[in-house]
């Protein structure tokens, strides 16, 4: 199969399973007020919830789901994720309290795994020499779907309320389904003398040093994110002053940043390339953390939004970077374990991001949450920076697993 259109199919699915998650979880702790009937006093305690309980469940399956592709097959593992995660969505539209809507957040963590199914297939199937770009483009599509679906989400919710959001989640996915299934073809396996047989809980590849350091930053920028997503809704009020439309302006300032990362990916993606995906990954952390800081100094809208986009731009370089150190630092047949475990690195973030953001949203400002988002990035960068290794060539391309 040609990679260049199998790259073409992966970042439109990339686009829509981005689209889908980023129409509704933004907006969850206002689907829990407006149509759960959550009071406001308890939405940060549930809001919390169920946005860890379905990244903790998701954590757990990933290595187990990432060993299969690895045993099995990479696309069979994209298929299950991609319908599964259809029906989770269709559910979600159909619940009357938050109860149930735990519930399928449970279920929705057991069906994951979409995004490192579609990273295997394309690092396995990409020429060494544009693994970057790929990854890049890649993350490109998602960063693009998180900027379309705030956008749509908003605009659904506006004018036919949030549960419509997630029945259009439900055909997108089902959408995606159908375009692995049909388009998509694995490449061929390296046939390897006297293969080891691959566990399903296998943890070995965590004794590659580039590894380890990879799904520690993994863990950590996910947090980040997550220790703001769930009040973000709450802080533009906030600068807005009220609660008019806040689901659709929420919108707008969540894709903000994407718009500028649908810029920057593929660039950084090609600096990469060429300069080194370590220093990439330095330098998009660095400003990550600098331009996350600075966001929280105005209290206006507008520069606030001003401020998320040209973060965007630093902050769409990490996981292309991440991505990359971990495709050249293992084996080909290790693909879909590896990006399990990247997959388990980051969920565990992100279970901890809101739990950690509604704990301290019950004690802090809104503002400060928001700011050490950003700040949590900066002892991030000196920690790689400090455990390099003592040598590696200008592309990054040679000792990558120490």
């Amino acid at each position: 199969m040609k990679w260049k259109f199998a790259l073409v199919i992966l970042t439109t699915c990339a686009v829509l399973m981005s689209m889908s998650y980023t129409m509704l979880i933004p907006f969850l702790p206002m689907y829990l007020i407006q149509d759960l009937g959550v009071e406001k006093a308890d939405v940060d305690m549930w809001s919390g919830a169920i946005f860890s309980i379905s990244f903790l469940v998701s954590g757990i399956m990933a290595p187990i789901w990432g060993a299969l592709a690895d045993k099995k097959s990479r696309k069979l593992m994209a298929l299950r994720a991609g319908f599964c995660l259809a029906v989770t969505y269709l559910l979600g539209g159909l619940v009357t309290n938050p109860y149930e809507l735990f519930a399928v957040r449970f279920l929705q963590g057991l069906s994951a795994g979409l995004w490192p199914a579609l990273l295997a297939i394309i690092s396995a199937g990409a020429p060494g020499n544009k693994l970057g770009f790929c990854l890049g483009i890649m993350q490109g599509g998602m960063t693009a779907g998180g900027v379309l679906g705030p956008l749509f989400g908003g605009l659904l919710a506006d004018q036919f309320g949030m549960r419509s959001a997630f029945f259009i989640s439900a055909v997108a996915l089902f959408l995606i389904t159908l375009a692995i299934l049909f388009w998509i073809k694995e490449p061929p396996r390296k046939v390897v003398a006297n293969p080891k047989p691959i566990k399903i809980w296998d943890f070995s590849l965590l004794r590659i040093g580039a590894v380890k350091r990879m799904l520690i930053c993994a863990a950590v920028v996910q947090m980040s994110i997550l220790l703001q997503q769930p009040i973000m809704p709450l802080y533009v009020a906030e600068l807005q002053g009220s609660m008019d439309k806040i689901v659709l302006v929420s919108g707008i300032v969540f894709s903000i940043c994407g718009v500028s990362g649908v810029l920057a990916s593929p660039v950084w993606g090609v600096l990469g390339q060429n300069w080194g995906y370590r220093q990439v990954l330095y330098l998009s952390l660095l400003g990550s953390g600098i331009f996350g800081l600075i966001q929280v100094i105005p209290n206006s809208l507008e520069w606030f939004t001003f401020w998320r986009f040209v973060g965007g731009l630093t902050f769409a370089g990490i996981f292309p970077a991440i991505n990359a150190v971990l495709t050249i630092s293992t084996d080909a047949n290790d693909k879909g374990r590896v990006f399990g475990l990247s997959y388990l690195a980051q969920q565990m973030g992100a279970v901890l991001g809101p739990i950690l953001g509604g704990a301290m949203a019950a004690w802090f400002s809104y503002k400060f949450i928001v700011g050490i988002s950003g700040f949590v990035l900066l002892p991030l960068v000196v920690y790689l920076y400090l455990m390099r290794p003592n040598a590696e060539d200008f592309r990054g391309s040679t000792l990558e697993q120490k």
